[in-house]
């Protein structure tokens, strides 16, 4: 394998931003969601990538701490194409549980059994999705997970994608009830592969709308609380057909299979 760690990083530099606990609703559902904790527990030796971590190692510091709660052994490597970002990230290292190196979609010759990506596809085309998927993926373990997704600037509004090598697996929604004025605002917020798909004709714009109306309809009980009409909301939804299979609904947070949201096209 070592002439893996030779391959020059692959893909376009993000613009760093990145704030602490942004991507805490993500790091959350990786350490409780069925099919990443079932990945983590039976690897031998797990290692994790956070693929474009930006200006600030803070997020992947927070994602080992998450992944500890899994397994106390896992190792994090945050991957960044920038070699200021990497040399600024070391004095947050403690190899060989959490590192920093310069790498990109190719992740540096690495073979990990999970990636994290977020807010890193955003200024790509739609269309590049899927070859972008594909390059990590490629990279990964056998039976890797990539978990791809954007958010917000402080984390309120959080989207993302499950990828396995056979294609996209689910969609999760994660959203902070509080303040929230309706659930298709985050719609801004959706993954590159389907941010320009919410427009009539595709499943992704029925799915927002139809939340929309059931959190109306919900509106009653927003005297009993807003979690007591998220959850309403979702109840509604379920009934009108919706697979939500997701038992962290509670948080803000429901998920479906890709199937049910893929583009029509």
């Amino acid at each position: 394998m070592a002439h893996r760690t030779k391959l020059s990083p692959v893909g376009a530099p993000t613009r760093g931003t990145t704030n602490p606990n942004r991507l805490r609703r993500v790091d959350r559902w990786i350490t409780y969601a069925p099919a990443t904790t079932r990945l983590l527990r039976a690897a031998d030796s797990p290692l994790v990538v956070d693929l474009g971590y930006g200006a600030s190692p803070v997020t992947t510091v927070e994602l080992a701490r998450w992944l500890r709660r899994v397994r106390p052994d896992v190792r994090v490597l945050g991957l960044e194409l920038d070699p200021a970002r990497v040399s600024a990230a070391q004095s947050a290292a403690t190899p060989p549980l959490l590192d920093f190196r310069r790498g990109g979609f190719e992740l540096a010759g690495t073979r990990p059994v999970l990636v994290r990506a977020f807010n890193v596809l955003r200024q790509y085309a739609e269309d590049e999705v899927a070859g972008a998927w594909g390059l990590v993926l490629d990279s990964m373990a056998p039976g890797g997970l990539l978990v791809e997704g954007t958010c917000d600037e402080i984390g309120r509004l959080s989207t993302w994608v499950l990828v396995s090598a056979a294609g996209p697996v689910s969609l999760t929604l994660s959203m902070r009830l509080a303040g929230l004025e309706k659930p298709s605002t985050i719609a801004e917020r959706l993954p590159k592969a389907l941010i320009h798909r919410n427009v009539p004709g595709e499943r992704v714009h029925e799915l927002l709308a139809t939340l929309d109306t059931c959190w109306a309809t919900a509106a009653p009980q927003q005297a009993f609380g807003v979690r007591s009409r998220w959850l309403e909301t979702v109840r509604l939804l379920v009934a009108r057909g919706w697979p939500v299979a997701d038992p962290r609904i509670r948080l803000g947070e429901l998920t479906v299979p890709w199937a049910a949201v893929a583009p029509a096209s």
